[in-house]
């Protein structure tokens, strides 16, 4: 089972947006699913702030597109659609811990639509836990970059002062024969 073909042929069509050139094709155990041809993805709909922990595309951009396509067709339910994702992410060699944080995500936004009061109060719980998670590598990384700036503009100033030449010493005058 699992996508059919090479990868995805695309076109972008504007920042952040991508016209599929030609038919995405996943084969799942009991049924074919196949994007067509011209369908406009985002790739993975990454929020902004975590996009250095999982960018927009990878070895996953055939999955998050697919999932794309499932959600916005309806053709099966958003907890089908969040599993055929997590299954296309296994199946694409994903790691572990970037397959369950990607899935979790998708499914933390298809639980939104329509959600218990007290489901909504777990989902915030695990969402807080998930931020304070992220927060230590998000300022480890931000105090490594400004240090690295420093690091950089030391540099820079070292490098511009070492430029600086003196006049070239006089030396013997050629005369013309």
């Amino acid at each position: 089972m699992g996508f059919v073909g090479g990868g995805p042929v695309v076109e972008e069509i504007e920042g952040g947006f991508w016209l599929l050139r030609e038919p995405l094709v996943y084969r799942a155990e009991e049924r074919e699913f196949a994007v067509p041809f011209g369908f406009r993805t985002d790739f993975a709909s990454v929020p902004r702030a975590l996009v250095w922990l999982i960018p927009r595309y990878g070895v996953y951009t055939r999955a998050a597109i697919l999932h794309d396509y499932l959600i916005r067709s309806a053709m099966v339910s958003k907890a089908d659609a969040d599993g055929l994702f997590r299954r296309a992410l296994r199946e694409a060699g994903v790691s572990v811990p970037r397959r369950w944080m990607m899935w979790a995500a998708v499914r933390f936004a298809s639980r939104l639509a329509g959600i218990e009061p007290g489901e909504f109060a777990l989902l915030v719980f695990i969402a807080v836990l998930s931020v304070l998670f992220l927060a230590i590598p998000v300022a480890v990384i931000h105090l490594a970059l400004l240090i690295f700036w420093f690091v950089e503009l030391g540099f820079w100033a070292v490098s511009r002062l070492a430029q600086r030449t003196e006049r070239p010493a006089p030396g013997p005058e050629l005369k013309a024969d």
